[in-house]
């Protein structure tokens, strides 16, 4: 089947199936034409790639989980090797939440500060002339 079909069975656009490819994630052949000629499993592998990603996954950790998936969900074998990968990923997302929640903290503070101190236009401006008052 070709790109466009590929794209309607998955409903995946075709610029994210390239990119698929590019990386390593997803195999073509060239027809005679030139054109991208994908087999009937690329549909099932565009199915877990799109699952693998949801869970946060970078294309680099499914090119290295991808050969051991299995079915659409996919189910993963639990070998030590997969298991690293995966763990190491889950500690870089703990990470990120981690200081996701600090910032979102430090926001909050600084707006329940702001609401403490009352509204002031802002630029603040100086009545007699509308210029911004320097700081």
């Amino acid at each position: 089947m070709r790109i466009g079909e590929l794209s309607r069975r998955t409903g995946v656009n075709a610029h994210q199936l390239r990119y698929y490819e590019a990386q390593g994630l997803l195999e073509a052949d060239r027809g005679a034409n030139g054109y991208r000629e994908y087999d009937e499993n690329a549909v099932l592998r565009v199915k877990q790639i799109r699952h693998l990603l949801g869970a946060g996954l970078s294309s680099e950790d499914i090119a290295y989980l991808l050969p051991c998936a299995v079915g659409e969900a996919p189910e993963l074998p639990g070998c030590s090797e997969l298991l690293a990968a995966m763990r190491s990923r889950l500690r870089r997302l703990d990470d990120q939440m981690e200081r996701l929640a600090q910032s979102r903290d430090a926001l909050a503070d600084y707006i329940d500060a702001a609401e403490r101190l009352g509204s002031v236009s802002y630029p603040p401006f100086d009545d007699a002339d509308l210029e911004p008052v320097p700081a």
